[in-house]
């Protein structure tokens, strides 16, 4: 049984040299809050369990519920708030709640979502992202995970945006470098598919033949985030490939 559960551990030292490897170098307290998540959540960043925008740590629902499946939780219920909701505006609210065991009272946590607070590319999807925020709520609740989720991010504009903030602290701010109808989709692709931000930087100003994406036009950005949404879905591990064509030197690990 022992031998079992060191197998199934996750080494804080995979996970740092991964992220490393993915994101680059990470400070000393993304560092130290990864030690802590990995410790005592058992968190993988190869699964797909975290995510590292702008320095913060954010766990995802896949990670969210391999939490729930080695804590035995016996069951997750959700509900539609129906005198919350409204069909027609594509406006949801979802309840959820989370037993951690038989006989317990449970967690609840709710889950909001409509085409204000949601990114263009799910549009349409309102009751499911709103169904996804509601479980991760109370599955955060449930077993005290003090980070928030990434689905919870919203629309992934404003402040409440990190990619956002990242594109303006390096000149791009305002609406007159990427729209913010493409920025959203292509933020939205950055996290579907696991990108680096930094290398998609890099890629979109060698695609547009700019030094930077806010002297692109909007065609060529709009050309830009459709190639990156086609290359991803079609084939991610060649995409990624590209992407690290676009590495600096001192970046590239053996």
């Amino acid at each position: 049984m022992k031998r079992r559960l060191q197998k199934r551990s996750v080494s804080f030292q995979s996970n740092a040299k991964l992220a490393q490897s993915q994101w680059g170098n990470l400070s000393m307290n993304a560092l130290d809050h990864l030690k802590e998540l990995t410790r005592k959540h058992q968190l993988s960043v190869a699964s797909g369990d975290l995510q590292l925008l702008e320095g913060r740590w954010y766990v995802t629902h896949a990670g969210l519920l391999r939490i729930a499946e080695r804590r035995r939780c016996t069951g997750i219920i959700t509900l539609v708030e129906s005198h919350l909701s409204d069909s027609t505006a594509r406006r949801w609210v979802c309840k959820s709640i989370a037993y951690k065991r038989s006989g317990s009272r449970g967690f609840t946590g709710y889950g909001d979502a409509d085409p204000s607070n949601v990114a263009p590319f799910v549009q349409g999807a309102e009751l499911r992202v709103a169904e996804t925020r509601a479980v991760n709520r109370a599955l955060r609740k449930a077993y005290g995970i003090a980070i928030c989720s990434a689905e919870e991010l919203g629309s992934f504009s404003g402040a409440s945006d990190p990619f956002a903030a990242r594109m303006r602290s390096n000149g791009h701010s305002g609406a007159t470098d990427v729209q913010p109808r493409l920025r959203d989709k292509l933020c939205l692709l950055i996290r579907r598919y696991e990108l680096d931000p930094n290398l998609i930087k890099r890629y979109a100003a060698d695609f547009c033949g700019t030094d930077t994406l806010r002297k692109a036009s909007r065609d060529l950005v709009e050309a830009f985030v459709s190639t990156v949404a086609k290359e991803a879905a079609n084939d991610r591990a060649a995409l990624i490939c590209k992407l690290n064509s676009y590495c600096q030197p001192e970046e590239v690990r053996p």
